[in-house]
């Protein structure tokens, strides 16, 4: 072990140490442990936002082939489902692999990102990547049928892919830890210097951020979950809830293991109440962009509060991890996908439009993941369970206006179909989109095998040349970003 890595696994210690309030950080020692000598040189700041649509989005649905043979294809397949080629937001590509696209009536505000905010091609923010998921190591149909390689364990369920994608562990693993957790053991010493966790999420507790010395810090659109009295209602529960705890924290124990449980509850307060008070600092209008109101958009407004604070934080690395549920559409996809669609597409407009209010776009990549893709057959009125889909990432750095990776054949019973109606084998692993991602945000290659460890499978990371998109795992990226 290196110098190095000695110090910062020693004070990142002090984020995992305790199984006790996992989302109520003791903070202040690795905050000591940092000033006392940690590598944290650097005034960069990077966030990572992921936007996981739970459930299984029918991505095929969203991101269609326009030109006529592959439209024609797509409509066969998807017979009662398919949406007219009429009806589709036209895509103008500039670079990916140069075909016709279409994206859903319902993502206008999509649309504008890929092609170009306010009508400005260089203001191209979005991309794709096409037919991803969860494997572990390069696998063809023919690998896939006659099972000669290892595939991810229990394809197909919700639970089980839901993990897959947050731990990037297909074969599963004993210790679960998430793949922006274990970057967040890597980089959290050695870049952010004050008392506030690197992974934020707005969406409860998650796998993805779980680290070996590292938590998640939880917070709500409102701010930190804190025990401050809220009301003057001495008979409120809630106010009488705060008043116990803080009173049990504030007591002189004999017991040592009572002291110390105290002491760290205490801290734990003290840091929710620290980020409420920065959050708090911020006037309502900090930006002047509208959000609508909707649960995922209070989420992604809560977001861009942190992500505007992140020097005041002391954060040079951020992840934040927000969540969008109720994609599992296996009846009346049409109507509820369309529904949900207009509610993901302006949120996430207004999320960047934001950004670049405030000058922060080019500090920011946003992507969505989610379960899996959906089958191209229709069961009638929806479709079911299958593995690779459409994700999009977002973003400054992004070279937008284009569908990266391979785009799949939509035939069924092609050569991308595993079976059962469409099940589409994914073309790009998880390993590879995560991959660019860390590449953009800062971890250097020797410490990928720790964060990504099926990855050599797929791409060397000492291969990557910053001016050289082609290099990269995906090409997503703009030249030069890392």
């Amino acid at each position: 072990m290196n110098r190095r890595k000695f110090l910062g696994e020693s004070a990142c210690a002090a984020l995992g140490s305790t199984s006790v309030m996992s989302t109520l950080l003791n903070l202040k020692m690795a905050g000591q442990a940092v000033a006392a000598g940690l590598p944290a040189s650097g005034t960069d700041h990077k966030t990572l936002v992921c936007i996981f649509l739970h459930g299984g989005i029918d991505s095929f649905n969203v991101l269609v082939p326009r030109d006529a043979a592959r439209y024609a294809e797509y409509a066969a397949s998807r017979t009662n489902l398919a949406l007219s080629s009429s009806s589709l937001l036209t895509l103008n590509q500039t670079g990916g692999n140069g075909e016709l696209y279409g994206l859903h009536p319902g993502t206008g505000e999509l649309e504008e990102l890929f092609n170009g905010m306010g009508g400005d091609a260089l203001k191209r923010r979005l991309a794709f990547v096409a037919n991803v998921g969860t494997l572990i190591q390069p696998t063809s149909l023919s690998d896939y049928q006659n099972e000669n390689v290892s595939l991810p364990r229990a394809l197909f369920s919700h639970i089980d892919q839901i993990e897959q994608w947050q731990t990037s562990l297909p074969q599963g693993a004993s210790n679960l830890t998430g793949w922006a957790g274990r970057a967040a053991d890597v980089l959290h010493c050695t870049h952010n210097q004050e008392l506030t966790s690197m992974s934020l999420s707005f969406a409860g507790n998650n796998i993805f951020q779980v680290g070996n010395t590292t938590q998640q810090f939880v917070m709500t659109p409102g701010g930190a979950l804190s025990f401050s009295q809220q009301g003057s209602n001495s008979y409120n529960p809630t106010v009488q809830k705060n008043i116990a705890v803080k009173s049990l924290v504030e007591q002189h124990y004999t017991n040592l293991i009572e002291t110390a449980f105290a002491d760290l509850t205490r801290q734990s307060v003290e840091q929710q109440e620290f980020v409420q008070e920065q959050f708090d600092s911020l006037p309502e209008d900090f930006v002047t962009t509208e959000f609508p109101n909707s649960s995922i958009a209070q989420q992604l407004q809560g977001a861009l509060r942190m992500i505007r604070l992140r020097e005041e934080l002391g954060l040079r690395r951020q992840t934040i991890f927000l969540s969008f549920g109720g994609w599992d559409h296996h009846g009346e996809l049409l109507d509820n996908q369309d529904a949900m669609l207009r509610i993901l597409s302006p949120a996430l407009g207004a999320f960047q439009a934001g950004l670049e209010e405030l000058e922060l776009a080019d500090s920011v990549i946003s992507f969505t993941a989610s379960d899996f893709g959906r089958t191209l057959r229709s069961n009638g009125r929806g479709t079911d369970h299958a593995w690779g889909g459409n994700q999009l990432v977002m973003g400054g750095p992004v070279a937008g206006g284009q569908v990266a990776g391979t785009y799949p054949s939509l035939a069924l019973d092609g050569p991308n179909d595993v079976g059962r109606g469409g099940r589409l084998l994914p073309s790009t692993s998880v390993d590879e989109l995560f991959a660019e991602l860390l590449l953009w945000f800062g971890l250097a290659p020797n410490d990928f095998e720790e964060v990504l460890p099926n990855l050599s499978n797929f791409y060397d990371p000492y291969t990557a040349v910053a001016s050289d998109p082609a290099t990269l795992p995906v090409g997503f990226l703009k030249p030069n970003q890392f």
